[in-house]
């Protein structure tokens, strides 16, 4: 078996298939020098439990099973994790139904010990949090993702699976019996083909003959981290109540596990499927986002969203006045610039982004062309979906 990527996805997918059976003959293919080194070691780092995804969805039902099976994953591996629970905050009465519908989008899904909070009660656990009420979702927490990253290749390696580093796809030819992946490193030979490959799943899914309508859409996430002086102000995580009509979730806090405050993202086109930086300028991915009818017709659907977040790509004043919907004491001056991600998001001709996972299986292959957030937390209880959909579809 090939597995392309070894980002979080593609390397749960190879634990899972040596698990299930030893023999299996699996071998990861990575054009980088190291696992997870885009979205999965890009991301704020939290673990999600699922409070925001309509029930009976793909995103819902893995999410919840995702993060109990990864929290089990990080205690036996010994992989830095904490469960500190998350505040899901309204900032202003018009946003309470939202949040109560988010509540009961959260029972629904199965999550336990939801808490309706109060502005006293909010302030307890968040003594410096804005806001009208609250929803507390116990069971979210914050992760070291490249250290789980590094502890699924280490099991896949003493399982007797093969990490190909260095190995970047050239081209895939397929054979009555099975593929050849045609890489800098060399050929390698799988009776089936599983293409986690994130920010080129598109891509990918071509080369072995897919025509998939959607195309992957590079959005950079910026951030800012807090002042060491000013980090008393968030303890845990402090989230928004998402806008319906947006179609990314808006600035929040995150505590990380190896220290600090984090705040972002926003949510900015990238000039690179790779562009970490402004400065990073790809003109064949470029070409290809501009060249593709849906993103003009989501800047068209979305003006003011996309609009705000360009601003507030370039103005720390305008970032600063985000998160002080949620913090009120913070300030332009407590911010310094940190990292960035690179979300890979799939969006269809038509404008709409693809907001729940999405699989693609064949005869013999496997495509998963979207899985955003909650990606990296949902990435074993995805990986089980992989398997099952390839004893399906496969035989």
């Amino acid at each position: 078996m090939i597995v392309v990527g070894a980002g979080i996805i593609g390397l749960a997918t190879a634990y899972k298939l040596l698990l299930r059976d030893p023999r299996a003959g699996v071998t990861v293919l990575e054009k980088e020098a190291s696992v997870g080194s885009h979205q999965s070691g890009n991301n704020s780092g939290v673990l999600h439990a699922g409070l925001y995804y309509k029930p009976g969805s793909l995103k819902a039902r893995l999410a919840v099973d995702g993060i109990r099976q990864m929290t089990a994953f990080c205690v036996e591996n010994e992989v830095a994790h904490e469960v500190c629970g998350k505040l899901v905050v309204a900032t202003n009465e018009a946003e309470l139904p939202r949040l109560r519908e988010l509540m009961r989008r959260g029972a629904e899904n199965g999550l336990a010990g939801l808490a309706w909070l109060e502005p006293a009660q909010m302030r307890e656990i968040e003594p410096h949090v804005g806001g009208v009420a609250a929803v507390r979702v116990p069971e979210e927490g914050i992760v070291d993702y490249p250290g789980v990253c590094r502890a699924l290749a280490a099991q896949i390696e003493q399982r007797g699976g093969r990490i190909a580093l260095r190995a970047r796809l050239r081209g895939i030819k397929r054979r009555p019996s099975d593929w050849i992946a045609e890489t800098h490193a060399g050929e390698f030979a799988g009776d089936l083909l599983v293409n986690c490959a994130g920010l080129h799943s598109d891509r990918v899914a071509r080369m072995a003959g897919e025509r998939p309508a959607l195309r992957i859409v590079p959005f950079r996430g910026e951030y800012y981290t807090l002042r060491p002086d000013r980090q008393y102000l968030v303890r845990n995580l402090i989230y928004p109540v998402p806008n319906p009509e947006f179609p990314f979730l808006g600035v929040h806090f995150t505590r990380m596990i190896h220290g600090g405050i984090e705040a972002g993202p926003n949510a900015v086109l990238a000039f690179a499927r790779e562009g970490y930086r402004k400065s990073t300028i790809d003109l064949r991915d470029l070409a290809d986002a501009l060249s593709f009818p849906g993103l003009w017709r989501f800047v068209a659907r979305h003006p003011a969203m996309s609009w705000s977040e360009l601003k507030q790509s370039v103005s720390r004043d305008l970032f600063a006045t985000a998160l002080r919907r949620l913090v009120p004491e913070v300030r332009a001056e407590d911010l310094v610039p940190a990292g960035s991600g690179v979300r890979a998001q799939a969006m269809l001709p038509n404008g709409t982004l693809v907001q729940d996972f999405h699989l693609v299986a064949r005869p013999g292959a496997l495509h998963v062309l979207n899985a955003p957030s909650p990606g990296a937390t949902a990435s074993l209880a995805i990986a089980d979906e992989i398997v099952r959909v390839l004893d399906t579809a496969c035989g």
